[in-house]
């Protein structure tokens, strides 16, 4: 199974509460983390295979567009081994699975 990541920030935390929530309710997807990146703006970021990431994002947009404001929204289908190094985002290290 190819994993992706998928984010979508919005600019009031119960706008991302709302996509969050939408989110993992949508596909089968794991919360992995959440950024406040400053003056009100969040980022939730979730992980899954592909086809739920996608569904996952299309349903955060619209529940969190009903609460606040969402700037944007982006899918990465299959980040690289570098990326996860980097940023961990959920992904556990070979040792530990």
């Amino acid at each position: 199974m190819a994993d992706a990541l998928g984010m979508i920030e919005t600019r009031s935390f119960p706008a991302m509460v709302e996509a969050a929530d939408a989110m993992v309710k949508a596909a089968k997807v794991e919360l992995v983390s959440y950024e406040k990146t400053g003056g009100g703006y969040v980022t939730a970021v979730i992980r899954g295979d592909v086809a739920a990431v996608k569904a996952a994002c299309e349903a955060g947009q619209t529940a969190g567009a009903r609460v606040g404001e969402v700037v944007a929204v982006h899918i990465i289908a299959r980040p690289h081994a570098n990326v996860d190094s980097v940023v961990p985002l959920g992904r556990a290290e070979a040792g530990e699975r």
